[in-house]
């Protein structure tokens, strides 16, 4: 039997999911069901476009609710306040890319709960990848689909 991936993800990345399955089920579910209902009334069903989106939304809807059951089943909560001094999952890491001092932030979470443009990065992307390990201090170089980056960590935190 395989085994099932496990998702490291934070208290708050978890709730945020539970959130989303908990409106899947409770409203988005309803409105597709009404939606097909309303479609059907139109007639014809091999012409019906309304029918049709409505049926595909259905399966994203419960395709996306499986999803999400799975993930929240098989969490792994991260404890970012067990901090070693190095960088791991959970923390937020400061660095400056060298030699232009551009300052960035990222918190460095499970694949389930990144969101970049809210500063919340994948374990599995390249930076944190080269980033996770490392102490404050420490001079890396980043291997990015854009090129090489190379930065220096200026402050880890839980």
């Amino acid at each position: 039997m395989a085994t099932e991936k496990v998702f490291p993800m934070t208290l708050e990345g978890k709730a945020k999911l539970e959130n989303e399955l908990a409106d899947l089920k409770t409203v988005k579910r309803k409105e597709v069901v009404e939606r097909i209902k309303i479609a059907r009334s139109f007639g014809d069903l091999s012409e019906n476009s309304e029918y049709d989106s409505a049926k595909d939304e259905q399966a994203f809807v419960e395709g996306r609710i499986t999803t999400l059951e799975n993930m929240i089943r098989n969490a792994q909560i991260i404890d970012a306040s067990a901090m070693s001094g190095e960088v791991a999952l959970g923390n937020t890491v400061t660095f400056v890319e060298l030699p232009n001092g551009d300052e960035e932030t990222y918190t460095i979470v499970g694949s389930a709960e990144a969101d970049p443009f809210e500063g919340l990065i994948s374990n599995d992307s390249p930076i944190a990848k080269a980033l996770l390990g490392c102490k404050e201090g420490d001079e890396v170089s980043i291997q990015t689909p854009g090129g090489e980056m190379n930065v220096k960590i200026v402050k880890i935190s839980a």
